[in-house]
């Protein structure tokens, strides 16, 4: 079996320190970098590219609403040409730096309230997918599995990348407990840990409830932002790594390079 570990990183800002990142870099096979609407700026964005690149690790954008003040992860309801502006403006800027250090971004990632706006919105997931379409047909898509997005993603017929969250509850329609409640985060990476390799040896999402949701699973994210993200992606690579399961930048997972 084949899995990937990303990570959202470059995240630069007055909310969240990217001190861990270098490390995390050396741990992970795939990054997902803002793109500085929500965080990050070019030069932190140049710098995450360079480390990415040392350690054979691919790279994505992370493209989020404009909105730095709140991280990305206040909702907001744009029209549908506003929204294929974040998406294919953040692309170019990440693009840019990445081409001029000699590399390729290989995935696109939306980020936070974006993102979970998408999961539940099937008209917004079709705007992204086919946004992402018209960029590249040959980007690498990365959703959560089992949601609206990944079924919008399907009608495009893009690359698509299914991902799991290490460090996440699920309640019983398959979406991410919100922010908003106590229980939407583990921060212990020994239950991450576990919580990881229950999905991914059941392909299924574990609900808070003990609801299981079969579905596909192609990636772990783990938040570069959350307590503990360190030690999380230590211990997720070792239990994957120690059940036999084959780590890999997710340009190099065999269902895109058949």
């Amino acid at each position: 079996m084949e899995i990937n570990i990303n990570c959202d990183l470059g995240e630069k800002s007055e909310l969240h320190s990217n001190k861990h990142d270098p490390d995390l870099l050396k741990i992970i096979n795939s990054a997902s970098i803002a793109c500085g609407f929500h965080a990050g700026d070019k030069e932190t964005m140049k710098n995450t590219i360079k480390i990415s690149k040392k350690n054979n690790v691919s790279i994505g954008a992370h493209p989020s609403f404009n909105d730095r003040e709140n991280f990305g992860r206040k909702r907001h309801n744009l029209p549908e040409d506003e929204i294929k502006k974040l998406i294919v403006d953040q692309y170019e800027i990440l693009e840019d730096i990445a081409d001029k250090l000699g590399t390729k971004v290989t995935h696109i990632k939306p980020h936070g309230a974006l993102n979970n706006m998408a999961c539940e919105d099937l008209n917004l997931s079709k705007i992204l997918a086919k946004t992402i379409f018209d960029i590249d047909k040959n980007l690498i898509y990365l959703v959560p599995t089992g949601s609206k997005m990944e079924e919008a993603a399907r009608k495009f017929d893009l690359k698509i990348a299914c991902e799991i969250f290490a460090d996440r509850n699920y309640e019983d329609n398959g979406n991410l407990v919100s922010r908003s409640k106590t229980n939407a985060i583990i921060t212990d990476p020994e239950k991450c840990k576990k919580h990881v390799l229950n999905m991914v040896e059941n392909q299924s999402l574990n609900c808070i409830s003990g609801k299981k949701i079969k579905c596909e699973i192609d990636s772990v994210c783990i938040h570069g932002d959350n307590t503990g993200s360190l030690e999380t992606a230590r211990e997720v690579k070792k239990v994957l790594e120690d059940n036999n399961i084959c780590l890999k930048p997710l340009n190099n997972l065999k269902k895109f390079n058949k």
